[in-house]
């Protein structure tokens, strides 16, 4: 079973180590965070160098995709050798056509890390120069601007080549919010692909006075560099990482909810899971025991009764069924978490050389796994927030909960938490609209009907990231009213979920604005996610 991982960095650890085989999602989201830096394995930089030299050797000898022919519907069109870097310099210009607003540094720092570990992995020939750079612009906190629209999940062709350009030195440098270096008039690289003319930006705009030395192209170059979805990856590995740590905090939210109804534990019993082993649910309800400090064989249905008094048969499915359709989210995650990794560690270029010299036409470029994966966690995700919005509207009920409706304190009429429900289903309606339309049931004819599929992981992982936010606000909501159910019982109950979210948690409950509350409550999604 795959259990993302809990364990923080240690102490002073701020090196993430890219050998194009070991990278994982969290010193990836480390490297995006920019609380490391890379650190390139030596031998793997060797093993690039090695497959520049095989590729230089192949290419003499017959026609090279996108080195010796044009791209796309040109794939017949032959470059004269001559004219093969020109016309790599040619192909990054045209392809850089992204458009939009510009991507959050974040995500575009893990794209370089992700770009930087797959050509360690030495299948696309590209210079090592090109992986020095990358994991410098990490180095040195700097990014390229890249726009938004471009990729659609057959590689992140204008996002790598306005990355390729910043690298030339046709294009600014920005730091977070700050362009560092713009791009000197008539600076741009000669048509033979050397390096630009030096740039001397002052001091005070570069961080620590150093920018990325600007890198030559060379034959070869352009089309290794594009040939990833590593922008499509690292939005992906960003937005799977997040929706972990949520789905982490829902078992603490779940768990405070269930103890607010005095839910029935047999749901959650370990034999009831270990007649159907599916890992996600079997674990859901393993948290839930744990966080509750509850035993893996509870007793049998006492009478039912609303409140402590009374437990009931069978609780609403928000409680009943919160392991199985929770754990297939868990499930959904850890299988993002594993397409992610397989890609961010193994080369997606097209041609692609293997270690035993040869050279291979293909479409592993071609990012539907990576698509549907992403459109599955959408829709699990969908589909455990709909029981959190359930478990809010139990919350407020006095035949489930032995309590005020809507868990009010004041007099008569009273709306206490009533409010928050309709906000919960504002964001489940987000939710809905991001899983309504799987973004890999799209479909796209290019290039003259050559490229006649595409994946849209890009599409894929910014609906995961909508999805992903929507929820941690839905998942405030109920922790809300769990914390409120709880503080009206005459003894609240003695678990770190309660004591961690009571103690940041305002304790009126006089009718008052709640957006506070809420906010409150999602900045204590990550702590209880950790518990």
């Amino acid at each position: 079973m795959d259990v993302p991982t809990r364990v923080p960095p240690k102490h002073g650890d701020t090196r993430v180590l890219l050998d194009g085989g070991g990278l994982t999602l969290p010193a990836l989201v480390r490297l995006a965070d920019a609380t490391a830096v890379p650190a390139v394995d030596p031998g793997a930089l060797d093993r690039v160098r090695r497959a520049r030299e095989t590729a230089g050797q192949l290419a003499a000898t017959g026609r090279w995709y996108g080195r010796g022919t044009g791209v796309g519907a040109h794939r017949s069109v032959a470059v004269d050798p001559a004219d093969e870097t020109a016309h790599g310099l040619r192909l990054l210009r045209s392809h850089a056509g992204g458009a939009g607003p510009l991507l959050p540094p974040r995500q575009v720092r893990a794209m370089l890390a992700v770009r930087a570990n797959q050509l360690l992995t030495a299948g696309s020939g590209i210079h090592p120069s090109f992986v020095t750079a990358l994991t410098d612009a990490l180095r040195l906190g700097v990014h390229p601007a890249v726009s938004q629209y471009g990729g659609v999940g057959t590689g992140d062709l204008t996002a790598l080549a306005q990355t390729a350009l910043t690298l030339l030195g046709e294009r600014p440098w920005l730091t977070t919010g700050n362009t560092v270096a713009p791009p000197d008039t008539g600076a741009s690289c000669p048509a033979g692909g050397g390096a630009p003319p030096p740039r001397t930006p002052g001091a005070a705009e570069r961080p620590g006075g150093e920018l990325p030395a600007p890198v030559v192209l060379r034959a070869g170059d352009a089309l290794a560099l594009l040939s990833s979805n590593a922008l499509a990856l690292a939005q992906a590995a960003l937005a799977g990482h997040e929706t972990e740590l949520l789905l982490r905090a829902t078992h603490a939210v779940a768990a405070l909810s269930l103890a607010a109804v005095a839910g029935s534990p047999e749901a959650y019993a370990a034999p009831v899971h270990a007649l159907r082993p599916y890992p996600g649910p079997a674990r859901a309800a393993a948290e839930v025991r744990r966080l509750l400090g509850l035993p893996g064989h509870p007793p049998s249905s006492r009478p039912e009764g609303p409140g402590p008094a009374g437990r009931r048969i069978q609780d609403p499915y928000g409680f009943r069924a919160f392991p199985q359709v929770h754990g297939a989210a868990l499930d959904a995650s850890a299988a993002l978490r594993r397409i992610v990794e397989v890609e961010i560690n193994c080369p997606s270029e097209n041609p692609v050389l293997t270690p035993d010299g040869h050279l291979y036409h293909h479409g592993g470029f071609f990012a539907a796994p990576l698509a549907l994966a992403l459109d599955g966690l959408s829709l699990a995700l969908l589909k455990t927030a709909q029981l959190s919005a359930a478990r809010l509207s139990a919350l407020s009920r006095p035949d489930l909960t032995g309590l005020p409706a809507f868990l009010a304190d004041g007099p008569a009429g009273s709306s206490g938490t009533m409010i928050l429900e309709y906000t919960a289903n504002s964001a489940l309606a987000e939710l809905r609209a991001s899983a309504a339309a799987p973004a890999s049931a799209g479909h796209a004819v290019l290039s003259h009907g050559l490229e006649e599929a595409a994946g849209f992981a890009g599409q894929a992982a910014r609906q995961t990231e909508r999805a992903g936010a929507a929820y941690a606000t839905l998942l405030a909501c109920e922790l809300v009213a769990a914390v409120r159910a709880l503080r009206l019982r005459p003894v609240p109950p003695p678990v770190p979920a309660f004591a961690v979210a009571a103690a940041a948690l305002p304790a009126a409950l006089e009718d008052r604005p709640l957006t506070g509350d809420v906010t409150t409550a999602a900045e204590l999604l990550p702590r209880l996610a950790e518990l």
